[in-house]
């Protein structure tokens, strides 16, 4: 038997049709499936968060972390920039 974890259930995991720990007969389905579910959510929740995988033996557990913020400046390399 493989499960999917997701650790931690956002807001948007929750309103979401999704199920935490989902079990599945063979590796292979939960693996296609973790990585479906974890795509999606990357792909189509709020983007507050980013998901990953981490396989510990026969569980995928669905990490989510804050996205990083990143800066609007952009500079050149010119010196010009500030």
């Amino acid at each position: 038997m493989f499960t999917i974890n997701v650790e931690k259930e956002c807001g948007c995991f929750k309103k979401s049709d999704y199920q935490n720990n989902m079990t599945f007969d063979n590796k292979d389905d939960a693996q296609i499936e973790a990585k479906l579910m974890v795509s999606y959510m990357n792909q189509k929740f709020c983007q507050k968060h980013m998901f990953y995988i981490e396989e510990v033996g026969n569980t995928f557990i669905i990490k989510v972390d804050d996205k990083p913020k990143y800066t609007t400046t952009r500079c050149c390399n010119s010196g010009n920039c500030s």
